[in-house]
């Protein structure tokens, strides 16, 4: 960027390679929306006829959460604020092991298609299943609208693509291959679109690193510049970024990607418990891997440009850090037409794979939680039509979360957690509340999700919104003595100015910013790390709807149906006596817990043992062995 260097634009070759790319992931949809059953019926649809196999489905829950989100605010993060946020990066892997541990032994013994059916299981409640799966769809719709916009920042970076026409055009596509082609559609094309990821990210630090001058060159020049900042063991809650923050508040917020209608939904596709736990033991270590692999092109592009002599948001060239990536793909691969547009197309994979998995789920829970049970007359041809169609409706209100969010400054990891805490923290809440808390009752699951999520929704509002709130500054720039040759035009190819704002002071480290005592009045608590929110609302759920619990009146434990509970003694502390970990139930029959489940009616959803006289069965038998036909009573 130097002499009398011309900004790089995209050629023809960038966009046939971007172009077909997205072709491809529309032709997958079409493939099977005529292959096999012709996704006629809902299982079909929805759960792929529950005999998908491990290994795309593991691929596809990986690239589920990896979006724009993963291409640009992880690079973005590093780039300002120093390579601390790989501590964040293991909680996935570590969630999908609390996946393994809880969800998969308590869920897909069930063959639930709705994650929230369950909660109708676990307190006979329909209310319960309403609430949960509508406060769980608003925040995917958020989410999705983040996850939109994303890529539509990218494109805008290097091409002169409107941000609304961007984010129209990966919602049509991802839509279109949903609406037709089901779940298979949407694992299959996830598959395609991981590796169109991979490809474009190893492409960006294999020739970011040699332009740089090498590995060895690259860590000098980041070192130096405080981006190797990886420990800080501050306490305070209201430091941005530290060790505990990071590696225990991201694994308890993240911990409900696996409380996921998504990842639901990919589970009980396996045909075994076995199969199901193999996927999150795949899945875990691949979202540590690749994060990481975007995480480490932060530090690439700070070297880079750093070589350079021209950092382009002290110079103004971005006015965006989430477009300091694309910005430097079209530089480096100014001589390999096609490359940028590889470039591009792995990012609007990464973002196509979230969307049409969170439109399949948003799909799931309309048909699941609200058609099925409101008309039941309804033949599966036309609950399957409602299905698609609401594919396109759901995609439409994305589009408009999107348009919504664009005036929201800060990073783009930290308005997504944020935001979405105040809806995934009162969901992760209520699933460990429902799975590991016997004396559960509605009211107290009720009391939970409006108090947590209206706390946590409050504080991250604040931190979005409010105009007096000091923020964690960047780390200090790179030089931009370099940067003369681009001149006023330089600015002329980006103009947007929403998630980073390159005005802030870049000279106080991180390290040594709280939130707490910098800001006044509400800014103290809205400066709470967002780490922490998820955390925090967590907490709130258990000691208010646990309180309630206790005073509107606790359910006996030994009439608490086990088998949508699990016994959590058993999980913290294995290596105690049995003798004592039964004593440590309750006097819930959590031994009997297997047998129940052994005995279900696996062929026909909703069923309900009668675990009252299974119980009674038993006392009146004198611990005998139970008959079938008391096994299998049912009552719903």
């Amino acid at each position: 960027m130097s002499g009398t260097e011309e900004i790089a634009r995209l050629v023809l070759v960038d966009y046939i390679t971007f172009g077909s790319a997205i072709l491809i992931s529309i032709s997958i949809g079409i493939y099977f929306a005529f292959a096999g059953g012709k996704q006629k019926t809902t299982n079909e649809f929805l759960m792929g006829n529950r005999h998908m196999k491990v290994l795309p489905v593991a691929l596809s829950l990986m690239v589920t959460f990896e979006s724009s989100i993963t291409m640009l605010g992880f690079p973005a993060e590093v780039y300002v604020h120093g390579i601390m946020f790989w501590w964040a990066l293991f909680s996935f892997m570590f969630a999908n092991f609390i996946g393994v541990l809880i969800w998969v032994p308590l869920i897909h013994p069930l063959k639930v298609t709705s994650l929230y059916q369950y909660l109708e299981l676990r307190y006979k409640s329909r209310g319960i299943r309403l609430l949960g799966t509508s406060v769980a769809g608003v925040g995917t719709i958020f989410y999705l609208g983040i996850v939109l916009y994303g890529p539509a920042i990218a494109l805008d970076a290097v091409t002169e693509f409107p941000i609304w026409a961007s984010i129209t055009l990966v919602a049509a596509v991802s839509v279109l291959y949903t609406a037709i082609g089901g779940l298979k559609a949407v694992i299959w094309t996830d598959v395609f679109q991981c590796l169109v990821m991979l490809i474009g990210m190893f492409s960006v630090i294999i020739k970011g690193t040699i332009t740089a001058g090498g590995s060895a060159k690259l860590f000098e020049i980041v070192g130096n510049n405080g981006r190797l900042n990886f420990f800080n063991f501050d306490p305070d809650p209201f430091v941005r970024h530290t060790f505990w923050s990071l590696l225990i508040g991201a694994t308890i917020r993240t911990s409900g990607l696996v409380f996921n209608q998504s990842s639901v939904q990919r589970i009980s596709s396996m045909p075994t418990q076995r199969a199901a736990n193999k996927v999150l033991l795949f899945a875990g270590p691949a979202f540590l891997f690749t994060m990481s692999l975007a995480a480490f092109e932060g530090i690439i592009a700070y070297a880079y440009f750093y070589t350079k002599g021209c950092d382009p948001l002290a110079s103004k060239q971005i006015t965006n850090a989430n477009q300091v990536i694309p910005f430097m793909v079209l530089d480096i691969f100014r001589n390999l037409p096609g490359m940028s547009g590889l470039f591009l197309a792995s990012l609007f994979s990464a973002s196509l794979s979230t969307l049409s998995s969170g439109l399949a789920s948003l799909s799931a829970q309309l048909t699941e939680d609200f058609v099925k049970p409101t008309f039941k007359d309804l033949t599966d041809s036309r609950t399957t039509m409602i299905a698609k169609l609401s594919v396109i409706v759901f995609g439409m209100a994305a589009v408009a979360v999107s348009f919504m969010i664009i005036n929201i400054e800060g990073p783009i990891t930290e308005v997504t957690y944020s935001i979405l805490a105040a809806f995934g923290a009162p969901m992760t809440g209520l699933m460990f509340y429902s799975a590991y808390f016997p004396t559960a009752t509605k009211k107290g699951a009720v009391a939970g999700v409006v108090s947590s999520m209206t706390f946590i929704f409050w504080i991250s509002m604040g931190q979005s919104f409010s105009t007096t709130l000091k923020k964690t500054p960047y780390l200090p720039a790179g030089p931009t003595d370099q940067c003369a040759a681009f001149g006023e035009n330089s600015t002329s190819l980006l103009n947007t100015t929403y998630f980073y704002s390159p005005t802030e002071p870049t000279i106080t480290p991180t390290s040594v910013f709280s939130g707490f005592r910098e800001n006044e009045g509400l800014d103290r608590l809205y400066a709470i790390s967002y780490q922490w929110l998820g955390t925090l609302g967590i907490i709130i759920f258990l000691v208010i709807g646990s309180l309630v619990s206790y005073i509107t009146g606790r359910p006996d434990p030994a009439e608490v149906d086990v088998r949508y509970i699990l016994p959590i003694v058993d999980h913290v502390f294995p290596f105690l006596p049995k003798r004592f970990r039964k004593w440590c139930y309750g006097g819930a029959p959590f031994e009997k817990r297997q047998q129940l489940l052994d005995n279900m009616d696996q062929g026909v959803m909703n069923q309900e043992v009668n675990f009252i006289s299974v119980v009674d069965t038993e006392k009146e038998t004198n611990g005998k062995p139970y008959k079938e036909e008391e096994l299998n009573t049912t009552h719903l």
